[in-house]
């Protein structure tokens, strides 16, 4: 029912709304007026007819005008046009027989207008396929009536009624003005639809117009933010590099305790500062859908034991209990996963764990609560007698860049990007996180991840990484650096395991020495002028000679984003470090590249 109506309105824009199609509001005006107009047209012919004593038409003439009233009241209650439709297609049918094959026993203009007034109104206001039913209900038996007239087979015992001229006219008049209305009406319609298709495919075509702008700024700013990432992370990670690195170098020297601890406060310093940029970095390539989850072999209670060692020695700092429990069923178990950002997912909970904990405990938990066809079902929980979080704060938390309040963030610190990540890299795996708090109380972080598992085996047969750096003493390396920072660290680094580098300030210098020397391995960065480092790996990948073109190359790159791993392998280097990296991860990794190489074992 529309606004406004009622059981006393009889105002015809009380029964329109906006929500009504063109159509469907020309449907109802059509109904509004065209049945004033029949039963205007009805009291003439039943005062007509009963002046002329034609008592069945007369009752017929009656019932249909009261009819007429009852639906007229029915539209202005409640404008429901297809049953009133319907209600007049039926009267008008029944009318029109009743005639032919009662009344008046014959087919005459009064009749052929009829049928013509049910064509048009059944297909104008119910459509095609109602339409064509009303249509063949009235022109069907009307045609089987002439054949029987025509064969003088049709008989029934009543009497016909027999009109005079004044009621043909008024029947007649009635009709062509009813006929003329409706065509007129709804001709008016279906120009005033067309007009706002035609408006409406406007403006659609200007909103198009002005979405593709929308859409190509996006990309644009989407390009723009992708473009200030790589940057402010090779910026940020270049000073970091040579920080870090100079840190370890004077640590790797032996210092006094004092001296020690100062450098240890510079390098967690420096890893703190690391950590949010990789959070920001993360982020970014988890909202651009680049994660891809690997599939690899890992001990779980090695994992967590790994994890949890140095938060463990933060909580204790802190006066924290740190307790870790692993199920026993778990312990000789090896799992296929991504490691690595399970590594993630726990470290960013763990953390938090303890950043809001100021005394009690923080509690770490894997349990195997399913075993079965060579898969374990594991549901890691983060538990922590911490500051809580509010209810209505619980969703919230998850989202990037947020803590549960302002004064939260400027107590404790960070960024807001880690339960943000945990969050994301369940979800893209399926899982989600359950929590429960109390404020004032603790907080507690669970969800379920399943493994395929074996049993463990025997060692790999990759042999250990050697423990001391002796037999890379003679090893050939050419670095290419422009940042003299860092050219000095890798120096001071690669003295400590006894490797004296070439430099190569550009990648087109850097394959004019390579070109003239003898090299085992290249360190090579990314960006630089003249020549970045892709198109100096390409041009290496090039070269004729077979052992100089698959000489290893290893990427040193301060903008860790995004598809910078697929874009290193495309461009033919073997492996990259990401600035600032530790001694100990570049020592692996040009270890296994120079002895793999040379079909060597390590020892």
């Amino acid at each position: 029912m529309s606004k406004g109506a009622g059981f006393f309105n009889f105002n015809l824009n009380n029964i329109l709304s906006d929500e009504q199609s063109i159509l469907d509001q020309a449907r109802i005006r059509l109904l509004y007026y065209g049945l004033w107009i029949v039963m205007v047209a009805v009291a003439g012919l039943f005062i007509s007819v009963y002046f002329q004593h034609l008592t069945a038409l007369t009752v017929l003439a009656g019932v249909v005008f009261f009819c007429l009233v009852f639906l007229f009241k029915y539209l202005t209650y409640k404008p429901d046009w297809r049953s009133i439709s319907h209600a007049l297609l039926g009267i008008a049918t029944l009318i029109n027989l009743s005639n032919v094959f009662v009344t008046i026993q014959k087919v005459d203009i009064v009749t052929v207008q009829v049928i013509l007034l049910v064509v048009l109104f059944s297909y104008y206001m119910l459509g095609q396929r109602w339409g064509l039913g009303y249509s063949l209900l009235n022109i069907i038996p009307v045609m089987v009536f002439y054949v029987l007239d025509y064969n003088q087979s049709f008989f029934i015992p009543s009497k016909p009624e027999e009109v005079d001229q004044s009621t043909v006219i008024i029947s007649m008049f009635a009709n062509f003005i009813i006929i003329v209305y409706i065509h007129s009406h709804f001709y008016s319609a279906f120009i005033k639809n067309i007009k706002a298709l035609k408006e409406t495919g406007q403006e659609q075509a200007v909103l198009n117009s002005k979405l593709e702008i929308a859409i190509s700024k996006a990309e644009k700013s989407s390009q723009i933010k992708s473009d200030f990432l790589a940057t402010m992370s090779h910026e940020i990670r270049t000073p970091l590099n040579a920080i870090v690195g100079m840190s370890n170098l004077m640590i790797m020297a032996n210092p006094r305790d004092d001296q020690r601890e100062n450098l240890n406060v510079l390098k967690s310093s420096a890893n703190n500062l690391q950590s949010i940029v990789n959070d920001v970095l993360d982020f970014n390539k988890i909202e651009a859908g680049k994660v891809i989850f690997e599939h690899t072999k890992f001990s779980l209670k090695d994992l967590l034991q790994n994890i949890c060692g140095a938060q463990q020695i933060k909580a204790e700092e802190k006066g924290l209990t740190f307790t870790l429990k692993i199920d026993p069923l778990l312990n000789d178990r090896a799992l296929f996963g991504d490691p690595t950002r399970l590594t993630q997912i726990l470290f960013n909970l763990i953390s938090n764990a303890i950043k809001f904990t100021r005394h009690g405990n923080v509690y770490v938990k894997a349990f195997c609560y399913e075993d079965r066809n060579n898969k374990v079902r594991v549901t890691f929980t983060i538990k922590d007698t911490g500051i809580g979080i509010e209810k209505d704060n619980l969703q919230s938390i998850f989202e990037p860049f947020t803590q549960e309040s302002i004064t939260t963030t400027r107590q404790y610190g960070g960024t807001g990007m880690g339960l943000a990540i945990v969050k994301r890299l369940l979800e893209l795996q399926g899982l989600q996180m359950q929590v429960s708090s109390k404020v004032g109380e603790g907080s507690e972080f669970s969800f379920n991840m399943e493994f395929a598992t074996t049993q463990v085996s025997e060692p790999d047969s990759v042999g250990p990484l050697v423990s001391n750096t002796e037999s890379l003493s003679n090893l050939k390396m050419l670095i290419a650096e422009d940042n003299p920072v860092n050219v000095l660290l890798m120096k001071k680094l690669l003295s400590k395991w006894k490797i004296s580098p070439t430099i190569a300030d550009n990648g087109e210098r850097a394959i004019e020495i390579y070109s003239k020397g003898d090299f085992d391995i290249i360190l090579m960065d990314l960006q630089m002028p003249v020549m970045n480092g892709f198109d100096a790996a390409m041009e290496i990948r090039k070269m004729p000679e077979g052992k100089k073109a698959n000489v290893p190359i290893i990427a040193l790159t301060a903008a860790a984003l995004l598809d910078i791993e697929e874009q290193v392998f495309n461009a033919g280097m073997n492996d990259y470090v990401s600035k600032p990296f530790k001694p100990e991860q570049l020592m692996e990794k040009i270890q296994n590249l120079v002895f793999a190489a040379d079909g060597q074992t390590v020892a």
